[in-house]
Order: C-alpha cells, then structure tokens, then sequence
C-alpha cells in the first residue's frame, strides 16, 4: 500500500476542487496512482451532488449582464465563501446572467434549462450546475434574477461579488452608475419616500411609539416625537432623499436635476440576504470527517 502524503492529496484537490477527505479516500482507493484517483471521482461526481443538495447556500456572488437595452441581475450561492473564488463557478454565474439577459427565462427552472455547456458538463445550464456541485463537493443553487428591457437605458455596478446593483435611467450614463455605487453602499429601499413599503413604515413607527412612551413626554409632544421620527426615517431609506455619497452637500435628486438624468428603478441584490444561515460546530465537523475516514479505511 503505497503511502497517502499531504502534498498528493493538495495535487489532486487542486486538479479536480474535490473535498480533501473525498480526495485521500480516492488516493488510498487507487493505491497512490493520482491518474487512477481522479477517474474515481469524476464517477463518484453523481453521488456527492446528491450528498450535496441538502446544504444550505448562503454564500455566493451576483453577476450582471447588459447588452443594449437588455439585462439581467442574477444571484447564485454556494455553501463556503472558499468556492466563490473558484473560477468554475465564477464562469457559470457570468454564464446564467448572460444567458438571462438573452432568453427572458419565465423563472429558475426555466434559467437552468437553457443551451449550456462547460467543464465538461451538459448540455443545459442545470446540467453544468450538478456537474459542477458534484466536482466542487458543494451545493450551489440560482436563487433569483431580474431581467430588464425597454426603452430606458441599463448601467450596473458590482461591489465585489456580493453586492451587484441595476439601475434604469434615461440622460447621462456616469451619473447613473454614480447612483448604482450609491445604492451599493447606502441601500435605498425605495426611490422616494412614497414608494417606502407600507410593513417597513409601521415597523418604524412601532419602534417610535415604544420610545415615545419611555420618554413620559405628553401625549401631543409624543405625538409630534413620533411622526418626527417616522419623517427621518423615510429621508434616511429614499434614495432621492439621501445625501449623495460623493457630495453630502446635495441629496441625489439633486445631482441627478444638474445632471439632468432621470433614474426610473433601481435594483438591488445583496448575497443571501434574507437566508437563514446554519451555524457549524467546527471542531465537530472535523472529528466527524476524521471518524468517518477510519471507518472507511
């Protein structure tokens, strides 16, 4: 039996982006042979995307696609910030939202069954998605997207990988990506404070009153104390409202009146926003794997 050194397990990881405890298991299977060991988990691809399919993703990134007036926002997750570096799965996020952005698909069922091919893997986009679940030894999953398209103009500006934003303008295009780098980093929930959902408003003004009644102020100064705080809270979440962030002497309603630019929408996604995230026992996890490898052997 030849012996399984760390370096053979870190070169096979990095050829096939398989699970380190699968990659000794494939080692030890095919007595050292790195060759042999990778032919054992391409076939073992199949079981571990299945194995992989209950996790939860609330990692991932968000990828754009305009072309014209055309374009599609789209976010992808994955279980570990680790596999949203992995350039696999960078290709297939940029490859949805085109794909998106081209076909309008009616939903994600619809998104994965559109032409695709990589890696390997084929010959729909859902087909690259297991493929690629089963070779990376983690779940992935298209969780939503926006498709946009008419007559207004489209810019996008990703920060990073996690926060990507769409915005529909007509006039001039730096002042509109201005507004999208804005969004990103102040998230606006609406365009003016009429638009504010009606849930969040209350919210607030929940937040307000049991402050008020703290305060053991009277009931008409607890009033205006209310409303006063309900009104601030409505400039603070409207984007035209907000002070803009490369010039906090105007709000962006008024740089968009100097540049003259009307924004009709904004979207923005951020990654696994609204996900509930599972919280791992490290420590246990690692003992788990090491008990399961000795039972293994």
């Amino acid at each position: 039996m030849a012996a399984i050194t760390a370096s053979m397990v870190a070169e096979l990881r990095a050829k096939t982006d398989a699970p380190m405890m699968e990659c000794k298991k494939a080692l030890t299977e095919a007595d050292g042979d790195l060759v042999k060991a990778e032919e054992l988990l391409r076939v073992k691809l199949g079981s571990k995307a299945s194995k992989a399919a209950a996790r939860v993703t609330a990692e991932g990134v968000v990828s754009s696609f305009i072309d014209g007036h055309a374009g599609a926002l789209l976010e992808v997750n994955c279980e570990t910030d680790f596999v949203t570096k992995n350039d696999s799965f960078l290709a297939l996020a940029h490859a949805a939202a085109k794909l998106a952005a081209q076909h309008k698909p009616a939903d994600v069922d619809a998104l994965g069954a559109l032409a695709y091919s990589q890696d390997g893997f084929g010959p729909t986009l859902e087909d690259v998605r297991k493929g690629l679940i089963g070779k990376i030894g983690e779940n992935m999953s298209f969780r939503r997207f926006k498709l946009f398209g008419g007559n207004t103009s489209l810019t996008s500006y990703l920060h990073g990988t996690r926060i990507g934003v769409v915005v529909e303008y007509t006039g001039d295009e730096a002042a509109a990506r201005d507004v999208a780098m804005h969004v990103a980093a102040m998230k606006p929930v609406s365009l003016t404070s009429a638009d504010v959902p009606a849930e969040l408003i209350e919210r607030e003004r929940s937040v307000a009153t049991a402050k008020a009644a703290e305060s053991g102020k009277p009931a008409d100064i607890a009033a205006k104390m209310i409303e006063g705080s309900v009104q601030k809270y409505l400039k603070e979440v409207s984007l035209f409202d907000q002070p803009f962030v490369k010039n906090d002497k105007q709000t962006v309603a008024q740089m968009l009146q100097a540049a003259k630019t009307t924004v009709k929408s904004f979207t923005l996604y951020v990654v696994g926003e609204g996900i509930e995230r599972k919280v791992d026992d490290f420590a246990a996890e690692v003992a788990a794997q090491v008990a399961a490898a000795k039972q293994s052997a």
